[in-house]
C-alpha cells in the first residue's frame, strides 16, 4: 500500500472553508511553516472576506483561493487534484439554519462532503483528509441525568462529570443540522474503511478564538464577547445553566496539525475534540467572567429552549490526547480575554476598554 505524505516536508495543502474562524487560523499555521495552501471558499459568511485578506497580507503567494461553493464538483476536483492533505471546514454551521431551510443543509454538509471524498477516491495516491465533525452528533443528551450545582448543570454519575462524554457514546442525531453533520461524519469514516481513503473525524465542542466573528446562531462565545463589548444585551435561550467545554483555537489547530502528522495511526477513527472538564463552563459563568473584563453588567434577556440544545456537553478527551500526544489545554479564562483584546483591536472606538487582568 501506498504510504502517506509525510507532513514534514512542504506540500500543498487543502483547506475548505479555509477564510472561515478555524480554517483561516489552520490556513495560518501551515502557511507559516512553508506549506502553500489552497483555500476553497464561497465567501458566503459575513465578515470572511476580511480574514482572506488577512491571510494573504501575511503570506502572500502562499495562498491560492479558489471562490466556489463545496457543492461545486469541478471546483472541488480541481483543488483535489494536486493537494497532499486535505482539512475539511467548508459547512452549514447553524442548527437554526439548518431548520429554516433543511434541504440547503443536506446538500452542503452531506452532498457537499461526499463530493469531496469521491473526488480524493478517484484521484487515490492516499490523500489524507481531516474532517470537522461536531458533539451534535451525540443529540441532546436528554437521557442523561443531571443535577444543578451553582448555576450549572452536571451529570449525577460520578465518572462522566469527571470526564466527560466519551466517543463510545450511541451517535443520535437531533435536527437537520445534527443529521447532515453526523451523515458526513460516518461517510468520512466508511470512505476510510470501504476506500481506503486516510481519513479521520474530530468532533469538535465549542472552539473560539481571534478571527471568530460569532453570531446568535454561532460561535457563541465570541458573540457573548462582542455584544458586551458594544453594551448590547445578550440573548439565553433556555435558563442559560447549559454548560460546554470551551477550547481556545490555538489548542485545536495544534489537535488538527497533529492528527495529519499522525494520519496513518489515527485514520478511520473519530475523537472528540473540545476543552474538556477543566474548561467547562455554564453560559451564566461566562457571562460573569465577560463582566469582569469589561467592569460593568450586561443585559441578559431570556427565550425558550432551542431544538437539540444540550443542557451538558464536556467532551472526553483521553481519546485524542492519548493519541495525538496533546499538551493540556489553554485555560477558559486566559483565552477569553485574549478574544476579548483581539476584539476590541477589531472594533476600536466601538468597543469598551477592559479591565486590567488580575
Amino acid at each position: 500500500m501506498k504510504s502517506v505524505t509525510p507532513s514534514s516536508k512542504r506540500a500543498r495543502v487543502l483547506v475548505t472553508g479555509g477564510a472561515g474562524f478555524i480554517g483561516s487560523n489552520l490556513v495560518h499555521r501551515l502557511a507559516g511553516e512553508g506549506h502553500e495552501v489552497t483555500v476553497l471558499d464561497s465567501l458566503a459568511r459575513p465578515g470572511v472576506e476580511a480574514n482572506l485578506a488577512w491571510l494573504t497580507a501575511q503570506h502572500g503567494g502562499k495562498i491560492h483561493h479558489i471562490r466556489a461553493d463545496i457543492r461545486d464538483a469541478d471546483a472541488v476536483t480541481e483543488a483535489v487534484r494536486e493537494a497532499s492533505a486535505v482539512f475539511h471546514f467548508a459547512a452549514q454551521v447553524a442548527v437554526t439554519t439548518s431548520l429554516s431551510d433543511p434541504r440547503s443543509d443536506f446538500e452542503v454538509n452531506v452532498g457537499g462532503t461526499f463530493g469531496l471524498l469521491e473526488a480524493l477516491r478517484k484521484r487515490g495516491g492516499r490523500v489524507p483528509l481531516v474532517f470537522a465533525s461536531t458533539n451534535k452528533v451525540y443529540g441532546d443528551l436528554a437521557d442523561v441525568p443531571l443535577r444543578l450545582a451553582k448555576s450549572a448543570y452536571e451529570p449525577v454519575d460520578a465518572a462522566l462529570c469527571q470526564h466527560g462524554i466519551a466517543e463510545d457514546r450511541p451517535l443520535d442525531f437531533h435536527t437537520p443540522y445534527g443529521c447532515s453533520k453526523g451523515a458526513a461524519d460516518q461517510y468520512v469514516l466508511d470512505y476510510a474503511r470501504s476506500f481506503g481513503v486516510p481519513a479521520a473525524v474530530l468532533r469538535m465542542s465549542c472552539i473560539y478564538g481571534p478571527r471568530q466573528r460569532g453570531t446568535e446562531d454561532q460561535g457563541w462565545v465570541a458573540h457573548f464577547l462582542i455584544s458586551a463589548l458594544e453594551g448590547k444585551p445578550i440573548s439565553l435561550y433556555g435558563d442559560g445553566c447549559q454548560v460546554r467545554d470551551v477550547l481556545d483555537v490555538s489548542d485545536c489547530i495544534e489537535a488538527y496539525v497533529a492528527c495529519w502528522r499522525n494520519i496513518e495511526k489515527v485514520e478511520g477513527r473519530a475523537f472528540n475534540l473540545g476543552g474538556g472538564p477543566e474548561n467547562a463552563v455554564s453560559l451564566r459563568r461566562l457571562i460573569a467572567e465577560i463582566e469582569k473584563l469589561i467592569g460593568s453588567s450586561v443585559e441578559t434577556r431570556f427565550s425558550e429552549w432551542r431544538a437539540g440544545d444540550q443542557r451538558y456537553y464536556v467532551s472526553d478527551t483521553r481519546r485524542i490526547r492519548k493519541a495525538l500526544g496533546l499538551k493540556p489545554a489553554l485555560g477558559w479564562k486566559q483565552g477569553v480575554r485574549r478574544l476579548a483584546s483581539w476584539l476590541q483591536s477589531e472594533r476600536g472606538a466601538r468597543a469598551r476598554k477592559l479591565e486590567a487582568a488580575e
